[in-house]
C-alpha cells in the first residue's frame, strides 16, 4: 500500500443516486473503509427518497460525519430529534428519518455509515 493516497469525490469510486433526482451519494474506498459525500437536494427526505431503495422502515445506518453545507433535521424512531448545520459533527444511531431544511442542498461527509447507504437492504 502506498504511503499517501489521494482521491476526489468528484471522481468517486461509486455514485448512488437517490429517488426522484433528490441527490446522490459519492463513495470512496480507502484502507480505513468507505467514506461518502452525500448531496441531499432541497425536498429530500430519507423516508421518501432512500426508503424505497433500502427497504427498511427507517434508516438503519449509524452515521459519524460532518455537515459541509445546508441544514438537516433528524428524528429518531423514539421521537428524539435535532437539527444539523454547516460545521456540525453528527453522530446518529440506527433507527431514524431525516430531511433537508430550507432551499439549499445539505452536503455531508460520513466515514461511518455510508458503505451500505442507499443500497438495496442497506441504510
Amino acid at each position: 500500500m502506498a504511503g499517501i493516497v489521494r482521491k476526489s469525490f468528484d471522481a468517486a469510486d461509486e455514485t448512488r443516486p437517490f429517488e426522484d433526482g433528490k441527490g446522490r451519494l459519492d463513495l470512496l474506498t480507502s484502507g480505513g473503509g468507505p467514506v461518502g459525500r452525500a448531496v441531499f437536494e432541497p425536498g429530500w427526505q430519507w423516508s421518501k427518497h432512500v426508503k424505497p431503495i433500502a427497504g427498511t422502515d427507517s434508516c438503519q445506518a449509524a452515521h459519524v460525519g460532518y455537515v459541509v453545507s445546508g441544514r438537516m433535521k433528524v428524528v429518531m424512531d423514539d421521537g428524539e430529534s435535532t437539527e444539523f448545520g454547516a460545521g456540525d459533527l453528527m453522530e446518529v444511531t440506527p433507527g431514524h428519518d431525516a430531511w433537508v431544511l430550507g432551499d439549499e442542498p445539505c452536503v455531508a461527509i460520513d466515514w461511518s455509515g455510508f458503505g451500505d447507504y442507499a443500497k438495496p437492504s442497506g441504510g
